[in-house]
């Protein structure tokens, strides 16, 4: 469990490495700022690309095989980004990093597989909420090492952990003997990963290009295109990248379709604060503080979610994770609401941050149980890697929102162009409304099963969450 946890917070860790590095990157890659954006984005298209591959490839071959090979690509793609002096290296390295993104789901698998079924709750909202712990303790920590080290040393530090995690998991966590077995589907992998591509692209670039402009619509129109032939596809195919039956189940949609809204509502709390914190305290709402700053103020919410995560089990299996989940979106849309007349002073940043924090805990502990608890045991990676994918489109739209809104409302000031006080207030009303709207679709998902009804018999049975939802299908499976 510690291993496991371990590798999701490096991963997540990743995901916010170069974030510091930002506004520098154009003049220490020698390239423009538009250039440079790619070191971010190319991290997000390959983890949303690549996270449903590994996750079927898990189920086929084995969770912790795939596990490895995912930690050694990011050890790689340190290593090229470490190495490297120009923008083409730095964005293949960010990719490569990007692609260990299903290490997480992964991790929750591997977890259902050896774990027996009292620890599993506790061990999956430990795993899960390893995102949320990394990105929170990433930031300040990569913020001071780039103010007082070179910006390689980011990468070796990385490269350094990635090979520590991965010595820990060939010691420490054993391989499933839980797999699928049959033939990857290419076709549907490169359909999938075709629209993802298009998709997130258009979202990540949209206020740069252009909403309107040529590129953009065509990348949107290309999606509506090829989602329905891809689709279609999987469902005529014998062993598809992803089963739609399942994924179409009532628990697994509506907690798929909940998981990108509450994200999306999350994480505008790390596009809102560190903006509203780095704005000069002479606009009269901005903070003038440092990134360092920044990132230790947001630093209390990654040990929130990570406290959090056991009440989070505990309540999971007194009350379900149906539960859990609404009343974790519930504590975030408090924490948004409360934000918009909390925002003049450091503490109330902290505060706010920490009740969100405490919402992602509950939510993110209970969102592994509901997907595991309504797929067998062989589709278990899959199902995950796929509601981590939800996670990065979520991420995506949050961010496409955030620009949207700066751009609509900002102020001149001092001959340049900044977001406007009204602008913070907006979005924290847009993620208060998300988080809401995350709550009514986990309403959608099934209640668990009575305390009264027998528990069915079988492997599938046992190896689902405690109170976890959707045992009618798995007990099917099991006599089969």
């Amino acid at each position: 469990m510690a291993v496991l946890a371990l590798a999701g917070v490096v991963v997540a860790v990743m995901q916010t490495l170069v974030l510091p590095l930002v506004p520098e990157l154009p003049g220490l890659l020698n390239t423009s700022s538009s250039n440079a954006s790619w070191a971010v984005t190319a991290t997000l298209l390959a983890g949303a690309v690549v996270t449903p591959m590994t996750g079927r490839l898990g189920d086929m071959y084995g969770k912790r095989r795939m596990m490895l090979v995912s930690l050694i690509v990011m050890l790689a793609g340190s290593i090229v980004a470490a190495l490297g002096d120009s923008l083409a290296p730095v964005i293949v390295g960010r990719a490569l990093q990007g692609a260990a993104a299903g290490v997480i789901p992964l991790g929750i698998s591997i977890m259902r597989d050896e774990l027996p079924a009292e620890r599993l709750g506790s061990a999956t909202a430990l795993m899960s909420a390893s995102l949320g712990v990394g990105g929170a303790l990433g930031l300040p920590a990569a913020a001071l090492i780039a103010q007082n080290a070179s910006w390689h040393t980011l990468f070796w530090i990385s490269a350094a952990l990635s090979a520590i995690v991965i010595v820990l998991v060939v010691l420490f966590v054993p391989e499933s003997e839980t797999r699928s077995g049959g033939r990857f589907d290419l076709v549907g992998a490169l359909g999938l990963t075709a629209a993802l591509v298009c998709l997130l692209v258009a979202v990540s670039k949209g206020a740069a290009w252009g909403w309107t402009s040529g590129t953009t619509l065509g990348l949107f129109a290309a999606v509506v295109v090829i989602l329905p032939l891809w689709g279609r596809y999987e469902l005529r195919t014998a062993q598809p990248l992803v089963d739609l039956p399942v994924t179409a189940r009532r628990q697994v949609l509506f907690t798929n379709l909940a998981t990108v809204t509450f994200v999306f509502s999350m994480f505008m709390m790390q596009l809102v604060v560190p903006q509203l914190m780095q704005l000069p305290e002479t606009t009269g709402y901005g903070m003038g503080r440092s990134l360092v700053t920044v990132g230790l103020v947001m630093m209390p919410q990654g040990l929130v979610v990570m406290a959090v995560a056991g009440a989070s089990a505990a309540l999971s299996r007194t009350r379900g994770p149906r539960v859990t989940l609404m009343l974790g979106a519930a504590v975030v849309a408090g924490g948004f609401a409360l934000n918009i007349v909390l925002m003049s002073e450091i503490w109330h940043l902290i505060l706010v941050s920490c009740i969100v924090g405490a919402g992602i805990g509950l939510a993110y502990g209970a969102i592994p149980s509901l997907i595991m608890g309504a797929v067998p045991p062989s589709e278990t990676a899959a199902a995950n890697s796929l509601n981590t994918l939800m996670r990065y489109i979520g991420n995506s739209l949050s961010s496409a929102i955030a620009g949207v809104v700066f751009a609509q409302m900002s102020v001149s000031y001092g001959g340049a162009v900044l977001p406007s006080e009204n602008s913070f207030k907006a979005l924290m009303a847009i993620a208060c409304a998300a988080a809401v709207l995350s709550l009514g679709l986990a309403a959608f998902v099934p209640r668990r099963r009575s305390p009264a009804d027998p528990h069915p018999a079988g492997p599938v049975a046992a190896a689902s969450p405690v109170g976890s939802d959707g045992a009618e299908k798995s007990t099917s499976d099991a006599r089969k």
